[in-house]
């Protein structure tokens, strides 16, 4: 079994006991692998713990509950593996930035996590020839590995509603305003920008290839190409932020530089700037 049989195995039985109290020797013990190993190769593949996958997978349950169903708060809380409507409340704050209670009112679910699935050959990914990855915009034909990429980096998109981002999508294919790069029928990443505001709007890297450089390659060839000489900005979480799983740190080392707050959709985040590079000549 290789790692991601591994991995996969593990979220499996995660999935299986969302309702339950589980830690990772119990975890490990039901897929019969070392705590250590399945820890180390867990967060390498998935970019999380085996502790925050099930605490994010958990609260994701639970405010679909809040949501399509009547049962109380503390009930909710108690499936969710919470000792107490307090810790519960406390939990899903940090993460959603409203109350359950507000959270209810409100009568819309967006995910903090959905189910890892890891689907496909990934054969770029395990060659050990230098990649040159293909760039390309998107086609309608593409929706489908897209959406399919979409689900597997979501912890970076709160307030993403599916149905919405489709919609959106399908208008940016026809815009030409989305890029795609794919390994056999695997979007191994991809982008939204817009040409009038120099703004990416969401850019993914599948979590297989996140060590592959896939988000320096669509900067260049937006920088290079598409936008050149343009300041290109994005937004993301702000600065501790607990639902933020990295996101910050990323854009962060891809040069990309602080500005304003922002609030977007109820949610707080914050914009950053790359500036282009001057096309000036001697």
């Amino acid at each position: 079994m290789n790692n991601i049989e591994k991995v996969q195995a593990a979220i499996d039985y995660i999935e299986g006991h969302l309702t339950e109290k589980l830690d990772l020797d119990a975890i490990a013990g039901a897929v019969h692998y070392s705590k250590y190993h399945l820890h180390r190769v867990f967060s390498k593949t998935v970019g999380l713990t085996l502790h925050e996958y099930r605490n994010r997978r958990q609260l994701t349950e639970a405010a679909k509950l809040l949501v399509f169903s009547e049962r109380t708060i503390l009930d909710i809380a108690l499936q969710a593996g919470y000792e107490s409507q307090q810790a519960f409340t406390a939990a899903f704050s940090a993460m959603y930035k409203q109350s359950p209670s507000q959270y209810r009112e409100n009568e819309k679910f967006y995910p903090l996590q959905l189910r890892f699935q890891f689907e496909g050959s990934h054969n770029m990914r395990n060659s050990k020839e230098k990649t040159q990855w293909k760039i390309t915009y998107a086609d309608e034909g593409d929706i489908p590995c897209w959406m399919a990429l979409v689900r597997l980096v979501i912890d970076g998109f709160p307030h993403l509603y599916e149905e919405e981002y489709v919609g959106e999508l399908k208008r940016r294919i026809r815009k030409r305003q989305a890029l795609i790069l794919k390994d056999g029928e695997v979007a191994a990443g991809a982008m939204l920008f817009s040409g009038e505001t120099g703004s990416i709007d969401f850019m993914g890297t599948h979590p297989l290839y996140r060590s592959q450089g896939i988000p320096r390659a669509f900067l260049d060839k937006m920088m290079g190409e598409l936008l050149r000489g343009r300041d290109i900005s994005i937004t993301t979480y702000r600065e501790g932020d607990k639902a933020d799983t990295g996101h910050r740190q990323a854009i962060v080392d891809l040069g990309f530089a602080e500005a304003e707050l922002l609030v977007e959709f109820g949610y707080p985040t914050q914009r950053f700037v790359l500036p282009g590079e001057s096309s000036d000549e001697v």
